[in-house]
């Protein structure tokens, strides 16, 4: 019985995720106002974890936990991304994708993918009778909610008060928290949606594990799709020529936050392996940068720790 409520639930989230992301690429496509395309993201995780809720109407205690934290997450990124981009702007994503309706109903289309695939471990948590006492693993869960939930905020605040400082333009962000992660941001996100996950294991039985495809999806998304790659490809062609900006990205994690001078003595070995400076993300260096970060040990250390 309890499979074909999920599987009812998994079909009717995908209807709604899809007619959602349709109106506002509707929306797109026909007024070029790309200004709402992280609010439709952020806002449909939303709409998912409520609908759901209600609609089972079992209202136990780590469905309500479980939905009240996707809900203020997206609440919190829809509300700072919308400001964000309306303060700025145009979004420069979609420069290449306003003239061809083809890239954009592409885009409009793995949104919808990213948003059912990462909502499934609330989806089917909220969809399911089993109901077992707290766990460890739901006080783990969502501790590590909380931490990535604060790491991101901060972060972002932290960022967009930097680049909104006039004396900072032109500038990389290096402050708070960017001292000690180069996408801290994307750090707290990634976290936060694993401990979603950890949150739902209590429920999940046979083949429903495989909801761990959303914390998987989302870490692969950003370390190698849209996240970190084009992050420090425009990053590197901005300020690859700076010898500031290259000590900063010899020293600073891709994505977990480290103390500068413990990073930057590691071998290149371990960083790749271990904590994610992947080749593809220093492709972009001119040839003089991408030397220096291919050095295996922190030779220079000095000058670099002399940066403060």
């Amino acid at each position: 019985m309890g499979t074909v409520i999920d599987s009812h639930f998994l079909a009717l989230t995908a209807i709604v995720t899809i007619g959602y992301q349709f109106v506002f690429f509707v929306i797109t496509a026909l007024l070029k106002f790309d200004k709402v395309t992280d609010f439709a993201g952020s806002t449909n995780f939303i709409i998912l974890a409520i609908l759901t809720l209600v609609l089972k109407g079992a209202w136990y205690f780590r469905q309500v936990v479980l939905t009240c934290l996707v809900a203020v997450w997206g609440l919190r990124l829809a509300i700072f991304l919308l400001s964000r981009i309306l303060q700025w702007g145009e979004d420069r994503r979609f420069d290449e994708m306003r003239s061809s309706l083809g890239k954009l109903a592409v885009f409009w289309t793995f949104q919808a993918v990213w948003v059912w695939t990462v909502s499934l471990p609330v989806t089917v948590v909220n969809a399911s009778e089993r109901n077992p006492y707290l766990q460890t693993e739901d006080v783990v869960g969502w501790i590590m909610w909380c931490v990535g939930f604060i790491v991101e905020g901060t972060a972002d605040q932290q960022k967009l008060n930097f680049k909104s400082s006039p004396e900072n333009r032109g500038k990389w962000c290096a402050v708070g928290l960017w001292k000690y992660s180069r996408h801290p941001n994307y750090f707290g996100e990634i976290l936060l949606w694993w401990g979603i996950f950890v949150g739902s294991a209590p429920v999940l039985h046979g083949a429903e594990w495989l909801v761990i495809f959303g914390p998987i999806f989302l870490t692969l998304l950003l370390l190698f799709v849209s996240g970190l790659p084009l992050l420090e490809e425009s990053a590197d062609k901005k300020y690859g020529n700076v010898e500031a900006y290259r000590i900063y990205k010899r020293r600073t994690s891709p994505l977990i936050p480290l103390l500068p001078s413990v990073y930057g003595s590691l071998p290149l070995w371990f960083k790749t392996y271990f904590l994610f400076e992947l080749p593809l993300y220093n492709r972009n260096l001119p040839q003089e940068g991408l030397n220096w970060c291919r050095t295996s040990k922190g030779e220079g250390g000095g000058d670099a720790l002399k940066m403060g």
